[in-house]
């Protein structure tokens, strides 16, 4: 810590991809937001704009993306699972295009899916299939039943993967009878090059876990790199982020844009990414969470506090602006 330095000039903002962001952070993906609050994507990215920050809209939401586009603005990014059929995941990715998104988020960590046990034990699937614990949990949330289900049914009906090709845009309680589209199980580096010559934005690679594959990254057209163990809920003996994240800063950190995710919960977690060399971060819970409390309101309310409790971090470890924040505020600085 740092006292006694004049804190009358601030600025938490910086140059993030080519634009303004008012805090070095983005809101990842999240695919629930939608079911968390009635048209929860749409919430979010309001919430993301105020907040003057990017917002990253999932393949699998359930809002339009050019609901999204035309209604909330801002600097919006579409991330990308790619699909086996690879021509429905271009579609997705022309629309993305088209709408105005400026930035395409490739997730790579996603191959051969996940082990998501709770998922399954709960009945959480897709489609959705109903349970008595299932039903028993949406009776004692009534709130919830009215202001997010019910209001879609007397809307535009039960929910469905509007972002997705007509194929398999459907509805999350029926699923066409289970129909759903393969992930690429032989996604390559070659389709990260092949992206980049489709995509005229800003081309960032998510699920970077080590060197190699940032350097490759980069080789290959990356903008940025994300590293992401994908909030831990794909191997659950993946290497923590923040771990990994001075190395991979090491790599590449020189040559192109490192954001951190996974693990971001306050501010503080913030300043501690960017001492160790991230230029941002990503989170998706602590917005998320807001969004399901009180929908826009409460997604501003939870990127206030990161504001405030990064903006204090700041102070207390003497840094007037995200400029000033190096290894050496770490009682521990990193070995490379």
């Amino acid at each position: 810590t740092r006292f006694l330095v004049d804190l009358g000039d601030r600025d938490m903002g910086i140059d993030l991809l080519g634009g303004r962001a008012e805090l070095p952070m983005a809101i990842s993906p999240t695919g629930i937001a939608g079911l968390c609050w009635y048209q929860g994507e749409l919430q979010l990215a309001k919430a993301a704009k105020a907040a003057g920050i990017p917002f990253t809209l999932a393949t699998g939401s359930i809002t339009p993306m050019e609901t999204i586009a035309k209604e909330a603005g801002g600097r919006l990014w579409f991330q990308l699972y790619m699909w086996k059929e690879q021509e429905l995941s271009y579609q997705m990715i022309a629309r993305a295009r088209d709408a105005g998104f400026e930035a395409l988020v490739v997730t790579i960590d996603g191959a051969l899916g996940d082990n998501r046990e709770y998922n399954r034990r709960n009945g959480f699937t897709v489609p959705f299939t109903l349970s008595a614990r299932g039903l028993t949990d949406m009776a004692i949330h009534p709130r919830w039943l009215m202001g997010v289900i019910f209001r879609y049914l007397v809307t535009t009906g039960m929910p469905r993967h509007e972002n997705y090709p007509e194929k398999y845009a459907h509805r999350i309680t029926t699923g066409a009878g289970g129909a759903r589209p393969a992930r690429h199980t032989a996604m390559t580096w070659k389709d990260i090059e092949k992206l980049r010559e489709f995509w005229p934005g800003k081309l960032i690679v998510k699920g970077v876990l080590c060197k190699e594959d940032a350097v490759l990254a980069i080789e290959h057209g990356a903008d940025a790199v994300v590293v992401s163990n994908h909030g831990g809920r794909k191997m659950d003996s993946a290497v923590a982020t923040i771990d990994v994240l001075p190395e991979i800063v090491e790599a590449v950190g020189n040559r192109t844009t490192v954001i951190l995710d996974s693990g971001i919960r306050r501010g503080s977690d913030m300043v501690k990414a960017l001492a160790l060399g991230a230029d941002a971060v990503m989170a998706g819970r602590p917005t998320l969470y807001g969004i399901g409390t009180a929908g826009q309101a409460g997604a501003e309310k939870a990127l206030s506090m990161l504001h405030s409790e990064f903006e204090k971090t700041m102070a207390f470890v003497g840094c007037r602006r995200v400029s000033e924040v190096t290894s050496d505020i770490l009682a521990s600085p990193p070995r490379y």
